[in-house]
């Protein structure tokens, strides 16, 4: 089952399935800057793509994403990235990802 998630999607400290502690988890990642975590400085995204020009920006974050999530969150995998581009949003150079994932793994 495939499921689209997107940072404007609220939080539940008490996820009720393991598909949607996996989105959390997921959102979790993408919503955190690398370096920011105490004791784990290496989770979550760079943020070194902002002043890149918009296409290589895409790119190069789309890869992170990709890597970050096999590495944190195992259960998930990316089918599809793409970007929500509004005119307000476009012109003030901001990217926001919408994810399309599987939930996999032994425990989901």
């Amino acid at each position: 089952m495939q499921h689209v998630l997107n940072l404007s999607q609220p939080i539940s400290f008490a996820p009720g399935t393991v598909a949607a502690e996996v989105l959390q988890n997921v959102r979790t990642i993408l919503a955190t800057r690398k370096g920011t975590v105490p004791l784990d400085r290496d989770f979550g995204l760079e943020w070194e793509h902002v002043d890149k020009p918009i296409h290589i920006a895409k790119a190069l974050i789309q890869a992170e994403i990709i890597e970050a999530v096999e590495r944190w969150e195992p259960r998930a995998v990316i089918d599809k990235i793409e970007f929500g581009e509004q005119a307000e949003d476009a012109m003030d150079g901001l990217l926001n990802p919408i994810i399309t994932l599987s939930i996999g793994g032994a425990n989901a």
